[in-house]
């Protein structure tokens, strides 16, 4: 009997599909990743962040609110070189989701108007 499911690719082929294939989550994956280019920029070359980090969290919203449970250097200083990192990359999934979720509306309007 043959499998009803697709394979983990095909899944992860479609969803970036989604999140690319239009100019409306393209256009938010570039602010995303301005913002999130301007947070690395601030943490690692500016001598004083300060609160570079409110921008990709904003721009990722509402997912991107998980990231309060990422370790903090308060608690643990052993992760302080990690905290960033792992920021970042939390951000970019976060920034993908989005993307991925604004090209299904953008196709759902495109097949309601069409119909």
């Amino acid at each position: 009997m043959a499998s009803t499911t697709r394979p983990r690719a095909g899944r992860l082929r479609t969803w970036l599909t989604l999140a690319t294939d239009n100019w409306l989550s393209r256009g938010y994956l570039l602010v995303a990743g301005s913002a999130l280019g301007f947070f690395l920029w601030a943490v690692y070359l500016s001598p004083d962040p300060g609160f570079a980090a409110i921008w990709p969290f904003a721009a990722t919203l509402p997912l991107s609110a998980v990231a309060f449970l990422a370790p903090s250097p308060e608690l643990d200083p052993s992760v302080d070189w990690l905290t960033p990192l792992l920021f970042a990359a939390w951000v970019t999934l976060c920034a993908l989701v989005n993307a991925g979720l604004l090209g299904m509306a953008v196709r759902a309007f495109r097949t309601r108007s069409a119909a």
